[in-house]
């Protein structure tokens, strides 16, 4: 079952920085989950909000350069936090901007590294499914699940990403039976990390991957 730092190791350092990445490596972390936009002149960027914390700026009305002053360098490119990662890791990257799949297609391509995309906006999942096949996807949810069959067939996800609260025997049962697998999101007791494991999901997505040791 593959342990995965949700934004890095995010109790002791900013989400979604390189810090916070190469942290969640040291305590054991098989993957990181990271979050993506895209600025103005097409850079990809990790960072979860569409705007900046601090002055409420859209990352999309940025420019890369304009993008690292405002920030203090503290958002980093995509493409650097994948060269970062080691080689037997896998970076998990949740879409979260729209028309952005050409320019993530194009960053995940140029690294050798092991990565898969998934999103809440299913359709951003199909689109990456016609421009790049090769790239393993997934689909994220967290309410009802009544039109998963639908969308795992128009996406072909590998992976289905349930909140945890969704997540029993049945569910696992049903994604396994497609040949899919189930990444639980975002997991925070060890209580519940072991029962998620005895159902079988795949994957367990946490703040703190240190509570997954001992699975």
């Amino acid at each position: 079952m593959e342990r995965i730092a949700h934004r890095g190791a995010k109790r002791e350092f900013p989400e979604n920085t390189l810090s916070s990445f190469r942290r969640a490596f040291e305590l054991g972390a098989d993957a990181v989950e990271l979050d993506v936009h895209a600025t103005r002149d097409g850079r990809i960027v990790v960072h979860h909000d569409p705007t900046l914390s601090k002055d409420g700026l859209a990352i999309s009305e940025l420019t890369w350069p304009d993008l690292e002053k405002q920030a203090d360098g503290r958002i980093p490119l995509l493409r650097s936090v994948l060269e970062s990662i080691p080689a037997s890791a896998t970076a998990y990257v949740e879409i979260k901007a729209l028309g952005i799949e050409q320019a993530i297609s194009e960053t995940l391509a140029s690294v050798p590294v092991r990565c898969a995309v998934h999103s809440f906006d299913h359709a951003t999942i199909e689109r990456m499914r016609e421009i790049a096949p090769k790239i393993a996807r997934g689909v994220l949810f967290d309410g009802s699940l009544a039109t998963l069959n639908d969308v795992l067939a128009r996406s072909a996800a590998r992976d289905v990403w349930p909140h945890w609260k969704l997540v029993d025997q049945a569910l696992v049962n049903r994604v396994h039976a497609r040949g899919c697998r189930v990444i639980a999101w975002t997991v925070n007791s060890r209580e519940e990390a072991r029962r998620l494991a005895t159902l079988g999901v795949d994957g367990i997505c946490s703040d703190d991957v240190r509570l997954l040791e001992e699975l």
